[in-house]
């Protein structure tokens, strides 16, 4: 299956991949993409899951869902059936396994934490933390417990959270938030907000975004990223994390 990840990314940077469509039976240590809104697709052993994965059920007071599930699809199930714990999903690109996978989230509200169990394993024997998991198998489907209604008043909350965000497009947090401080604010201070690196750079409105003015390739994303702890570094003593995935052989 080709893929064309210029038009298939958020950030819409990438070329013509031949992908591997995945299912429980075939996965041979392919790297699994989502719907690449964090993750620069350069190059690489890439699969996509199979169409199968994307379905949701409700089972015993518990959610299943497949993988494949868009993130946006999950919040209108939720917000449809007064259930709790996903009003973050709302206007968060990219699909259930990456979000898993990089345990995404704003602020205390993490999609770890309903987490029952993942391709019927349960939570307790993987580890979570800030936009991190310790997860070392591709994700087919996972369980949610269901305990808590649709709270319409955060909905609010995470819109004002939003507000400084870019429209270009992007992978969204170019890097972790260092404990006690902020990436954007080190960015700007290292004096790279709205400076680009060939057809990218850090967004004007927020600097821990990278985005795309229309032409970026994938070695601008990395060199942009390269400077940035570079500076951060020399300045404060801090080494920041990115929080984008690339995938380049």
């Amino acid at each position: 299956m080709i893929i064309d990840f210029s038009k298939f990314s958020t950030i819409k940077i990438g070329s013509k991949i031949d992908v591997k469509v995945i299912d429980e039976s075939n996965y041979n240590k392919e790297i699994i993409i989502g719907r690449a809104s964090n993750s620069l697709v350069c190059n690489g052993n890439i699969g996509i899951l199979d169409d199968r994965y994307d379905f949701i059920e409700v089972n015993n007071k518990k959610l299943i869902v497949g993988a494949k599930t868009k993130n946006s699809k999950l919040y209108n199930f939720t917000k449809k059936n007064n259930i709790g714990g996903f009003e973050f999903l709302s206007k968060l690109p990219g699909s259930i396994g990456g979000t898993i996978k990089m345990n995404a989230g704003m602020k205390q509200y993490e999609i770890s934490k309903n987490l029952i169990s993942i391709n019927g394993i349960s939570k307790d024997n993987f580890e979570f933390g800030y936009r991190y998991s310790n997860i070392d198998i591709p994700i087919f489907w996972v369980e949610f417990e269901i305990n808590t209604k649709f709270d319409f008043e955060l909905l609010g909350v995470f819109d004002k959270l939003r507000q400084n965000q870019p429209k270009q497009p992007s992978l969204g947090s170019a890097f972790k938030n260092p404990k006690n401080d902020y990436a954007g604010r080190l960015i700007e201070s290292v004096g790279l907000k709205g400076v680009k690196f060939g057809g990218v750079g850090f967004s004007e409105v927020h600097a821990n975004f990278l985005v795309n003015y229309g032409n970026g390739k994938c070695d601008d994303v990395i060199n942009a990223l390269n400077e940035a702890k570079k500076r951060v570094f020399e300045k404060f003593g801090v080494k920041l994390q990115e929080e984008i995935k690339i995938i380049k052989e």
